[in-house]
């Protein structure tokens, strides 16, 4: 992977991913290099407080994965890793752990804030390393199609942080929908109304007047990596508010989109989608500051989807739906008006439905209908150890760049939507060009910061 986009523009940076999305696909394989021939895998982990916390700990828990390498901007968050692995290598900048490090590992996860997901992934993959990269994969649509080509390219092991897909519940939604159950699929349905997600996470803004100086143990500089300088100020970026604003992650949809979409992507083998539209709420579209900065606290997103032999129609219209938006209440009836999930995934067929509950079993409606239809019988898989044992030849990842990435595209291009709200985006995959709205292709790609440009 020799192309260079150290501060290129948007057009060339959209041009460059565009053609290399021209090359079809490879197979995915076993892994072949060196480390697939180990047997013991020498892990370097990237971001180790909050959700990389708990991902470090997992790949921990593999017999064979021996961490060599931890880093973290937050000196707190590195103290607590490096008390936990002594025999580890500590740094605070990522650039430095490949520098240095670049012989001494096989593989990397990437478990920071979204904004520097691609140039941590990127990087690493040139230097054939195998990635698990937190989801969603990357921040812009056209990071996510080079990534997946990159991964693709350099025949690595990667693996996309929806740990649930590896779940019995997913797996097993996967099956049943595969087996036509309910027969043709008509609509699919998809929420996240987690209760206090909107107070926790989704910042209203706007931002303060004036920042103040970081605390002693946070790097920054380094946090904000390749996203605008902005000036630190304290409860609204570190270690869990950056989601709200467009600089540093992609909203809620973006943010959980991959984990409600993922089953019903992988059961009916979903292509690129024809266009999408957005709908957000009145308060953040009448205010042109909330607009330019932070991401709207309530969604609902409409995919129009290329229709196959699973589908009753030429088209599948998949719809989004979080915050202050519902599905439709003749939707949740099927199952339960006042105990409808709050994170699920409902497909509407000719034969009946399928709910997925997000992290439980799916359940198949009218249930009296489905009672003599059995959960396929399943082994336990752990997410994170299946990518290890991937890494080490043993097996093939269940949410491989192949797979995940042309899902999080879509998913991410939904927050192009997000930000030309009541506008129908006519996507044309194959050049990465909105053929009836060229204006918005400006939300496809970013430039980075002077300094941070991937090379």
């Amino acid at each position: 992977m020799n192309d260079d986009f150290a501060g290129a523009s948007r057009r060339r940076f959209i041009q460059q991913a565009a053609l290399a999305a021209l090359t079809p696909p490879l197979l995915m394989s076993l892994p072949t290099n060196a480390a697939s021939r180990k047997d013991k895998l020498r892990h370097a982990a990237v971001g180790v407080g909050g959700m990389g916390w708990h991902d470090l700990n997992r790949f921990m828990a593999h017999s064979d994965v021996e961490i060599v390498a931890i880093c973290d901007v937050d000196a707190n968050h590195l103290k607590r890793a490096a008390e936990a692995l002594p025999n580890a290598k500590t740094y605070t900048d990522w650039r430095e752990l490949l520098r240095v490090e670049a012989g001494n590992f096989d593989s990397i996860n990437v478990s920071v804030p979204d904004h520097n997901h691609f140039a941590i992934s990127y990087e690493s993959i040139r230097l054939g390393k195998h990635v698990y990269c937190q989801k969603p994969m990357c921040h812009d649509v056209a990071e996510v199609r080079a990534l997946t080509r990159a991964a693709d390219k350099a025949g690595i092991v990667s693996q996309l942080g929806t740990q649930h897909a590896s779940g019995m519940g997913d797996r097993t939604a996967v099956q049943w929908i595969k087996e036509g159950h309910i027969g043709k699929i008509k609509n699919v349905y998809l929420c996240s109304n987690r209760p206090g997600a909107t107070e926790a996470y989704r910042y209203k803004g706007p931002r303060p007047a004036q920042g103040e100086p970081a605390p002693d143990h946070l790097n920054w500089d380094l946090w904000v990596g390749t996203a605008p300088m902005r000036e630190y100020s304290p409860t609204i970026y570190h270690p869990s508010k950056w989601r709200a604003w467009q600089d540093f992650g992609t909203g809620w949809s973006g943010d959980i989109g991959c984990h409600i979409f993922d089953a019903v992507w992988k059961g009916m083998g979903l292509k690129d989608p024809i266009s999408v539209v957005a709908r957000v709420q009145d308060s953040w579209q009448q205010s042109p500051e909330r607009m330019a900065d932070t991401w709207p606290q309530s969604n609902h997103i409409t995919w129009m989807f290329p229709g196959n032999a699973m589908t009753a129609e030429k088209q599948l219209q998949v719809e989004w739906f979080d915050g202050e938006f519902y599905p439709p209440e003749e939707v949740r009836a099927l199952f339960s008006v006042t105990d409808y999930p709050a994170e699920s995934a409902m497909l509407i067929g000719t034969e009946g439905a399928l709910l997925i509950p997000h992290t439980k079993m799916p359940v198949l409606l009218p249930q009296s209908k489905f009672s003599q239809v059995a959960a396929p019988q399943l082994e336990e898989r752990d997410h994170y150890h299946h990518f290890v044992d991937a890494c080490l030849g043993r097996t093939q990842t269940e949410s491989h760049f192949n797979q995940s990435g042309p899902m999080t595209e879509a998913i991410i291009l939904g927050t192009v939507a997000l930000r030309e709200p009541g506008k129908l985006l006519k996507w044309d995959a194959k050049n990465m060009k909105i053929a009836n709205l060229p204006e918005a292709e400006k939300h496809l790609s970013r430039q980075y910061r002077k300094g941070w440009e991937v090379k």
